[in-house]
């Protein structure tokens, strides 16, 4: 999640929303020249996803082979089934602290039937259509999340990048692990230190110099041959784990209990969120690189059969990546079936290289999560809303906060409610009632004096007129309210100009309302003009219609 500013997209109105775009790009036609483009993508893909999907598993607490089985099963049916010609599906290093936590709290069988239950509850809200509200999270909500779980992420490092030894587990809270981290400074290993170090120069290197070349896979293969061939003293993927199978296990459903469903629940509802904003928000990167439109529904039912899918593998959480989709774009992938291959190239990966896989040192996994999360943390956009907002800047450091020092879901929970509070603040602030007394003004004493209103003179007695700007939503009613209430002395006539009203809420029907009662005590007659319809039906449920007032066009 590191796109500053990236909306999430919206679906086609067709009637085959949930039509996979491997449909629509078979209907199309599908020769050798896109499955040349498609199968060099794939593997361009594929050499990035190898080493990140082993370092996103260990450090999420699982093993490296849960982390490739996620990438092979999740990323084949992400790309399948998807509403995206570009995305590529895999683990996540936005799920690390998540599933990390459910781990320790449930076992792995635990996260498994979590994740099993997420892709459910993902279908559902792709079936419902549902995914067209995820865009309403806010940007600051975003940049103080995606920040937190960067720092949260290297954190989770530092113990393998210094090849440090701790007496007991690593906590799982930031600043009880620091503490434990800064207790085990004199542990440090020397080796491990220097391949951390040169596992992120040779990334970093690569990447200013020869930006084609897949530095990920070269700078963790360059570490594992110096331990082969230096008999380092570091703890590899052989040491902790005892390697990686070279083979898919068969197919079968976890441990299951109506108590431990109910156990795992809140986890599967947190993950099930949190893929479907990184997974519609990596289709929108693409969308933007590519100039196409995704599905968002489509894709949100795609992830939840991938996540299932990887469950009954024995993998973790899967979603939308950005930086392998972005990988995918710029390598020249054309279709889903870019996506398909990286896992098959994945898979033929762990087929022939699993006994090699033994020999990477823990230290360079380590080194590619710190660049990972440096990558990840929005560094300009924090820094820009920090210095141009100070509304958004309690919403990005609310959430910043509380990701790092609670809980992920509760950073996103309280960023989005901030976030909707200053938005509804800022709605209610453009809407304007002509009658020359600031609506804002609500706190006024009841007894003060009635404010200057604009007069219009016919041949009936005095008429006043408010003419209303802006959405008229519950945010807007007091203040709408308290300049209809200041009338003063009712005239015969009173009319109410809604034409600039683009929509309305049962709130503000409500005051409205209450200044139409008032009026009819004092024998007033009141005209509402230039109310559309939807506005119209909305007053209707609060009783204003014919038989109250006069509607008339504007």
């Amino acid at each position: 999640m590191n796109e500053p500013g990236a909306r999430l997209g919206s679906d086609t109105a067709s009637h085959g929303t949930f039509a996979p775009k491997l449909f629509t790009v078979l209907r199309e036609g599908y020769g050798p020249g896109r499955l040349r483009a498609d199968a060099l993508a794939g593997l361009t893909v594929a050499i990035v996803a190898l080493p990140l999907s082993m370092a996103i598993a260990i450090a999420s607490g699982a093993t490296p082979a849960a982390g490739l089985f996620t990438a092979i099963i999740g990323g084949f049916l992400v790309s399948a089934l998807g509403g995206s010609r570009h995305q590529i599906g895999g683990p996540a290093g936005a799920f690390i602290v998540l599933i990390a936590a459910t781990i320790d709290q449930h076992g792995f069988d635990g996260l498994v039937l979590a994740t099993l239950v997420a892709g459910a509850i993902l279908i559902a809200i792709g079936l419902l259509r549902l995914g067209t509200y995820i865009k309403y999270i806010p940007h600051p909500v975003l940049v103080g999340f995606t920040a937190g779980i960067a720092i949260i992420i290297f954190a989770s490092q530092i113990r393998d990048l210094l090849g440090l030894t701790l007496p007991g587990k690593e906590p799982a809270a930031l600043l009880p692990k620091l503490q434990a981290l800064w207790q085990a400074l004199p542990t440090v290993n020397p080796a491990a230190m220097a391949l951390s170090a040169l596992t992120i120069g040779v990334i970093l290197g690569l990447r200013r110099w020869r930006p084609g070349w897949p530095g990920l896979l070269i700078a963790v293969a360059l570490a594992a041959a110096l331990v082969f061939l230096l008999n380092l003293p570091v703890e590899t993927i052989g040491s902790r784990f005892g390697g990686i199978p070279n083979s898919l296990p068969a197919p079968h459903l976890p441990a299951f209990s109506l108590e431990k469903l109910v156990a795992v629940l809140p986890a599967a509802v947190s993950i099930a969120i949190l893929g479907g904003i990184e997974s519609l928000l990596s289709a929108v990167v693409a969308d933007g690189m590519t100039g196409r439109r995704h599905r968002s529904n489509t894709e949100l039912v795609a992830q939840g059969a991938a996540n299932i899918g990887a469950s009954l593998f024995g993998g973790i959480c899967v979603t939308g990546t950005i930086a392998r989709t972005a990988t995918n774009v710029r390598a020249g992938g054309q279709t889903p079936v870019a996506g398909m291959l990286h896992a098959l190239f994945v898979l033929l990966f762990m087929l022939v290289a699993a006994p090699l896989a033994s020999y990477i040192p823990l230290a360079a996994l380590a080194g590619v999560l710190a660049v990972v999360a440096w990558n990840m943390a929005e560094k300009a956009a924090f820094i820009a809303i920090l210095r141009h907002s100070r509304a958004d800047s309690v919403v990005l450091l609310a959430t910043f906060l509380l990701v790092i020092f609670e809980d992920l879901m509760v950073g996103i929970g309280v960023g989005v409610v901030l976030g909707s509070l200053i938005f509804m603040h800022r709605m209610a602030n453009v809407v304007t009632v002509e009658a020359g007394m600031d609506p804002a003004l609500v706190d006024d004493d009841d007894m003060s004096e009635p404010a200057e209103t604009e007069k219009v003179r016919n041949g009936n007695g005095d008429t006043f007129r408010y003419r209303i700007s802006g959405p008229l939503f519950f945010g807007a009613s007091m203040s709408v309210a308290t300049v209809l209430d200041r009338t003063g002395p009712f005239p015969a006539r009173i009319v109410l100009d809604l034409s600039d009203v683009p929509f309305a809420d049962s709130s503000a029907a409500v005051a409205l309302r209450a200044m139409v009662d008032k009026a009819i005590r004092h024998d007033a007659r009141v005209e509402i003009l230039g109310a559309t319809a939807p506005v119209r039906r909305v007053l209707g449920h609060e009783g204003i219609d014919e038989t109250l007032v006069r509607f008339r066009d504007a």
